[in-house]
């Protein structure tokens, strides 16, 4: 890539949440939202935001994609990338988010389709092969 600077190779940051909730004995499961584009199941997320730290910035996302509030963890539990359109290349930080509840409204409700998964069927859902492996390893981290 002649003439291009190091930080346009580079790839870009997004900072997602990882909704789940127990359910009973040791039951988790895991809320994945659609794309808006393919329709296909991926996690609540977003471009980092100015003054907000990158757990708060994915907990927003969470709130505005799927409507959920809740407990955010600081530290990232893994990284994935994927390709995002025009964008390019995304590697995305992924943050742990323990819902409390659900809003009867938010931002984009009704632009994407929002469902709870066991944490095994969620895994078997996602497409990022990355990704699948941080939602069957949640456990180690929630």
């Amino acid at each position: 890539m002649a003439g291009a600077s190091k930080k346009a190779r580079e790839a870009q940051i997004q900072y997602a949440a990882l909704p789940f909730r127990r359910r009973g004995k040791s039951k988790t499961q895991i809320m994945l939202v659609t794309s808006r584009g393919a329709g296909r199941w991926i996690i609540p997320k977003g471009w980092p935001m100015k003054r907000k730290a990158p757990h708060h910035a994915a907990a927003r996302e969470a709130l505005e994609e799927a409507g959920v509030v809740g407990e955010i963890r600081k530290k990232p539990i893994g990284k994935f990338s994927h390709r995002k359109g025009k964008q390019g290349k995304c590697k995305v930080h992924v943050f742990a988010l323990e819902v409390t509840r659900q809003r009867k409204s938010w931002r984009e409700k009704g632009e994407r389709e929002v469902q709870w998964f066991s944490a095994g069927k969620a895994a078997r859902t996602v497409r990022e092969p990355v990704l699948r492996r941080i939602i069957r390893d949640l456990h180690k981290h929630a």
